[in-house]
């Protein structure tokens, strides 16, 4: 009887075998939603340390602005020239002791972060510190 062929019979191993596969897919689906999630929360926690240098350069922007008001004024009050820095860098100006007639400026400068994983509603927050001196001897 050539050319016939023979009935296929499953045996305890297959149905093993196929039941195996199927966990196999879950576990799968587990783990790449898992990979999906801490991509998600490393963008995240990339954005939120790019904001955090933005904020940390509109605040030094903010208190160099301020500290040159202070020591050549040109009509402006320091207050408002590190807050129009502040915000060319993107934030907002939230403290400035910069007081006409002192020696330094320290400012704070508050940023919103746009995250997409951990929650909208965030902000970072930098503070800088520039010093007036005259020249050394």
């Amino acid at each position: 009887m050539r050319g016939a062929t023979r009935p296929v019979h499953r045996g305890a191993d297959d149905r093993i075998s196929s039941r195996a596969e199927g966990s196999v897919s879950v576990l799968t689906a587990g783990v790449m939603v898992l990979a999906c999630v801490l991509s998600l929360v490393a963008a995240d926690i990339t954005v939120a340390l790019s904001t955090r240098a933005r904020a940390q350069a509109a605040a030094d922007a903010a208190a160099l602005a301020a500290a040159q008001e202070i020591a050549l004024p040109s009509g402006e009050t320091p207050q408002q020239a590190a807050a129009e820095y502040a915000g060319r860098g993107g934030g907002e100006l939230v403290a400035c002791t910069c007081d006409p007639g002192t020696t330094e400026a320290i400012v704070t400068v508050r940023l919103p972060v746009h995250l997409l994983f951990l929650g909208p509603d965030r902000s970072v927050e930098a503070r800088a510190r520039a010093v007036i001196g005259g020249g050394a001897g």
